[in-house]
């Protein structure tokens, strides 16, 4: 009886930390804009957002419409760090991408000091790619679990 009780207590407790897991993203937004003209940041939202009260459904049979307005969606509250561009009159600057991993690695492990586990990390490019390609970032979210 006792070890039927100790296995259901240790199920129990399984259960409770596997559905009490919590997600944070912090982007990273680095610009590849040549001569060094672009914004690069590290952006944390300070508050929580329900996707459900901008979220609609739509149907064949139902369209039910969310009346939120764009504006309700952003988030007033929020950290921002600069980072250094990739590009200055010179071209690429190799300084300025090793300072902006020191900011980002100085970032990880303040998350980790408190508790969070990087999940993972996506990355992507945005370029404009045309003649003269004056626009682009490097965007990076970084997911973390606790």
């Amino acid at each position: 009886m006792k070890k039927l009780l100790f296995f259901a207590v240790i199920a129990l407790a399984a259960t409770f930390e596997m559905s009490a897991q919590q997600y944070k993203v912090i982007t990273s937004v680095e610009s590849i804009v040549p001569n060094g003209l672009g914004r690069s940041r590290i952006v944390n939202a300070l508050e929580d957002k329900d996707y459900r009260e901008y979220t609609s459904v739509q149907t064949e049979d139902d369209k039910t419409r969310n009346k939120s307005k764009r504006g309700e969606i952003r988030v007033k509250n929020f950290e921002e760090t600069k980072l250094l561009n990739f590009y200055n009159i010179g071209g690429i600057r190799f300084q300025n991408i090793a300072a902006n991993d020191a900011l980002i690695t100085s970032m990880i492990n303040d998350m980790i000091a408190n508790g969070w586990e990087l999940a993972f990390v996506n990355s992507a490019v945005e370029s404009e790619g045309g003649k003269g390609d004056g626009q682009g970032i490097f965007i990076t979210r970084y997911i973390f679990r606790k």
